[in-house]
């Protein structure tokens, strides 16, 4: 099938898809969707959704967690559920290329929630003063973590929101704050530390289920194995496997990234960091996973 931009009758474009509403009629939406290479797509049960959702491969491949292992979606495969009921997340390996058909509307509500949340995540990255692609490195390093752990599509799903989203509650701290490029007082400080429970907040009041979901993700992100993190000084076991996973990867893309107020450390230096915390601020069995993926780590 050969899909033409005149084909088209609304285009949206998020960070690395492209979704394109093709055709619309009696309650059924037909929808282009082009990945590029590395991008999670994901399909969920919704309570009251009793929708037939269909794929059919134009282009590339689809992989996605079954059983104990993967299955792959070709050109010319397809794969449909009537309906969703249970989860499945979706990874393409080169460009991919996708038609969508859905038997009740869901086009604007996807695309204009999808716009929303992306919108915050890039604009936190600017303000913060990381490059635009922080979300994008934080969540690819979170996935890799997570599969490597054997995570199920429910929890990979999760997570790929939680990374992506992990400082979206910055948007509620004054730039004054999150833009100073000296030292924080104490006073600033103790507001800048409520960045993770605005951005539980945030995303509890989407009421998107996998949104919902990773709101504790977000909020606990910054909690320590020792119990001298915030917001709430959980400790060990207390953390999230998922938060667990953000909080090695977020320092260490920290650790790595020029700012403003200093240059990035080398990846050597970054990784001893980390194993130099492993027990105290860091979670010792994600730190062991992390350090046995360094080879796959930029």
């Amino acid at each position: 099938m050969d899909i033409n931009q005149k084909d088209f009758i609304e285009t949206v474009h998020v960070r690395g898809v492209q979704i394109s509403l093709l055709a619309s009629g009696d309650g059924t939406e037909i929808i282009y969707h082009k990945l590029n290479p590395g991008i999670r797509w994901a399909l969920e049960p919704t309570e009251g959704w009793t929708a037939l959702e269909y794929l059919y491969i134009l282009s590339g491949e689809l992989k996605y967690p079954a059983g104990n292992g993967f299955k792959v979606l070709k050109a010319g495969d397809s794969f449909f559920r009537n309906p969703v009921a249970e989860h499945f997340i979706f990874q393409s390996y080169q460009t991919t290329e996708f038609l969508y058909i859905t038997s009740q509307p869901i086009f604007h509500h996807y695309s204009k929630s999808t716009h929303y949340i992306m919108d915050l995540a890039v604009s936190i990255e600017q303000k913060d003063g990381y490059t635009v692609d922080h979300c994008s490195r934080i969540n690819r390093l979170s996935m890799l973590m997570g599969e490597e752990l054997g995570f199920n599509a429910k929890q990979l799903l999760v997570l790929n929101k939680a990374s992506f989203l992990h400082d979206v509650g910055k948007v509620k701290v004054p730039l004054s704050i999150l833009q100073k490029p000296t030292k924080l007082t104490a006073e600033e400080w103790e507001i800048m530390k409520k960045h993770t429970t605005y951005g539980r907040e945030l995303l509890e009041s989407t009421q998107v289920p996998s949104l919902v979901e990773a709101a504790p993700i977000v909020e606990q992100h910054h909690e320590r194995y020792d119990g001298k993190g915030y917001p709430y000084g959980l400790k060990k076991d207390e953390i999230s496997v998922e938060a667990s996973i953000i909080a090695v990867v977020d320092s260490y893309d920290a650790m790595t990234t020029d700012r403003v107020y200093q240059k990035g450390r080398s990846k050597e230096e970054a990784l001893e960091e980390i194993f130099r915390c492993r027990g105290t601020m860091y979670n010792p069995d994600i730190v062991d996973i992390f350090l046995s993926l360094q080879n796959k780590i930029n």
